[in-house]
């Protein structure tokens, strides 16, 4: 058993990006898709070993996370991948830049379904290509595409899928990814496909289906983003890697990245194959304190209908909540000003909206929805509220 449900770490003076955005403020950080749990054990003396090694040169992949990511791929997702589809990276962010740059320019730019992860909104602008948005719609009590007005666009250029889709936290069903793929048949787009949240499911009868699975190498232009860093909170070890079947998909996204991308670093390698040969256990008892803390989200932000509205999440540790009832500007800095950070949907696309990251230990989060309880009690004095 590993202690996940052991206060927080302290992580001032660590740099963390998170929690020195509000460094010597009262606000705890629930914003950035960065855990507040220490890695998996296994992760942890893997890198021990490693730092006893004592040289630390430039690396390329070893042979033994090859083996370790391609075996993680086959026995958890059903897919082969020849080492030769591999290309590794610093990251995912750098993947999406490199794949706006190499594929954006091949027709009517870059296509993504908003709202969604700031990164697809900023890459196409990075590259100089058009970006269109095309909004989620809500089916039932789903998230989905909007397959009128995708089949109304341009031929050629580049769709960027997220799946499991940060911020809605929809996963994306087989029929829906089968039709997305004849549509990129048909209209020539090359499917960029991030999956990094693809170990994270929380409905327990939801399935992750890999894009690249409905896919036919020659046929199909695709490439499949994936990295252990959001599952075990690596992401500061800077480790990923992109599969593309296509000779020409893969000749053109190491051209983009040549002179630009560095190696991936030793670190990053040896936590890959920690977390893919060891952290199962970790992961799996992560899991169900993310469904405890979803639960536990739901619950208590539920009681506050006028002012916020939680659609079901399927996936991810991200809740993303309708705030746009609240009589403010701004409801990021709404709840700032009563010691919560929280991501401001405006970077996502969607203005009015709040990401909640509830990847931390129980302790954490129910200091930080207290607060929340508190700024939304002070907005409707007369309002019944169930006890805590």
């Amino acid at each position: 058993m590993h202690d996940l449900l052991a206060p927080s770490p302290d992580r001032a003076g660590t740099g963390s990006v998170k929690w020195d955005r509000y460094r010597g403020r009262d606000i705890l950080p629930f914003w950035v898709a960065d855990m507040d749990f220490t890695s998996a054990p296994s992760i942890l003396e893997a890198l021990q070993r490693r730092v006893d090694h004592g040289v630390f040169g430039y690396t390329q992949p070893p042979p033994e996370t090859v083996g370790a990511t391609r075996e993680y791929l086959h026995g958890r997702h059903g897919l082969e991948a020849p080492a030769e589809w591999m290309v590794w990276l610093p990251g995912l962010v750098p993947a999406l830049n490199l794949a706006s740059r190499a594929f954006g320019h091949e027709g009517a730019g870059v296509i993504t379904a908003t709202p969604v992860y700031p990164p697809f909104l900023t890459a196409p602008q990075n590259a100089r290509v058009p970006l269109q948005g095309i909004p989620l719609v809500r089916t039932g009590n789903r998230w989905t595409f909007d397959w009128a007005t995708l089949e109304a666009l341009d031929d050629g250029g580049l769709f960027l899928l997220c799946n499991p889709h940060n911020p809605v936290g929809a996963c994306f069903r087989q029929d829906e990814l089968v039709a997305l793929r004849d549509l990129a048949r048909a209209k020539g787009w090359v499917v960029c496909t991030d999956e990094i949240h693809c170990d994270l499911i929380l409905e327990e009868e939801v399935e992750h289906v890999p894009f690249l699975s409905l896919t036919e190498p020659g046929r199909d232009r695709v490439l499949a983003l994936y990295s252990p860093s959001k599952t075990y909170n690596l992401p500061g070890l800077a480790c990923a890697y992109a599969l593309l079947p296509g000779e020409e998909e893969r000749l053109a996204f190491r051209r983009e990245a040549a002179g630009l991308i560095t190696e991936v670093n030793c670190f990053g390698y040896t936590g890959c194959t920690a977390a893919y040969r060891e952290g199962e256990s970790w992961r799996q008892e992560l899991l169900a304190v993310l469904r405890a803390n979803r639960d536990r989200v739901y619950e208590v932000l539920g009681r506050y209908p006028d002012w916020l509205t939680l659609h079901p999440m399927e996936a991810t540790y991200l809740a993303w909540m309708d705030a746009r009832r609240l009589p403010m500007d701004s409801p990021a800095r709404f709840f700032e000003d009563h010691g919560v950070g929280l991501s401001d949907g405006e970077d996502f696309g969607a203005p009015g909206w709040l990401r909640l990251n509830f990847g931390c230990p129980p302790d954490l989060l129910e200091e930080g929805l207290g607060r929340m309880e508190r700024a939304l009690a002070g907005l409707r004095p007369t309002a019944t509220t169930a006890p805590r």
